[in-house]
């Protein structure tokens, strides 16, 4: 057998971040062969993953971040809230983001795909299930390019949001009090209008159904439905709903006060607990 040198071992540790004896086991099963262990700890990870297959992986790490008039959101998943808060696995899904902000692809499967550290992301999400011994995964990603987009991340990295503006010169607070409102109060969509036809019809059919359950007459049921979907909608899209740090305007008030031209173009929003 040949003399694994603890030298190799550091090397093959700082190359991999798999565990100290993991890479001496792992050089031994190569012969020192460097690239063999490499390939022998890529497996392993690989078998750990398969192996977890069928682990429900609900935490993670949500970040999102801008760069230029692109901004992006990532989560990492994992399975316990203990790697979740681990300063590497942060330190993993930012590396993540930032290729992202680079390559800028257009789907979670174009991003899983993309190269890093010679390897494919996806592979090196592989490697890292096998270090830390539990399943992770890329579980989210999305993306807004807009004249401005602003990020923001909750302080437990479970829950970050964008949001585009149609206009570069926002006033700082003002895209930051947006993004907030979109963290706080999860809108299903700008405005009214943006609201999918399929989301509508079903708040009507469940505002019929809850009106007849209560005995409501059958002649007034539909227009209680309709009241019930107005009072949905003004509480679900971001410019309708009341402005969480002045209850007595609407956000759609509040940007209008900043800047009458001031529009918002889009907002993305990821929980790892939704």
């Amino acid at each position: 057998m040949a003399e694994i040198k603890s030298a190799d071992v550091v090397k093959l540790r700082k190359s991999t971040g798999a565990g100290m004896m993991d890479c001496k086991t792992a050089l031994q099963e190569a012969e020192g062969n460097f690239e063999k262990a490499v390939e022998i700890l890529r497996r392993k990870g690989q078998a750990i993953a398969n192996k977890r297959a069928d682990r429900e992986a609900t935490e993670g790490n949500v970040q999102a971040k801008v760069k230029g008039n692109f901004g992006a959101i990532v989560a990492l998943n994992c399975e316990t809230d203990f790697v979740a808060k681990n300063e590497d696995f942060a330190k993993l899904t930012s590396s993540i983001l930032d290729l992202a902000l680079i390559e800028k692809p257009a789907s979670l499967e174009a991003l899983r795909a993309l190269p890093m550290n010679g390897k494919t992301l996806g592979d090196v999400v592989t490697e890292h299930s096998g270090i830390i011994g539990e399943k992770i995964e890329v579980g989210y990603y999305d993306f807004i390019q807009a004249e401005k987009v602003q990020a923001y991340n909750h302080f437990s990295n479970m829950l970050s949001t964008l949001v585009g503006f149609n206009k570069s010169d926002v006033d700082e607070q003002v895209a930051k009090d947006i993004a907030m409102q979109v963290a706080a109060m999860s809108p299903v969509s700008v405005d009214k209008d943006d609201v999918p036809e399929e989301v509508i019809a079903r708040e009507k059919s469940l505002g019929r159904e809850k009106a007849l359950q209560e005995g409501k007459p059958e002649n007034i049921v539909d227009r209680i439905a309709e009241g019930m979907v107005t009072k949905f909608l003004k509480e679900n899209t971001l410019l309708n709903q009341e402005f969480t740090k002045d209850s007595k305007k609407t956000v759609g008030q509040y940007l209008k006060e900043s800047d009458k031209d001031l529009k918002v173009t889009g907002f993305k929003r990821y929980s790892v607990r939704d």
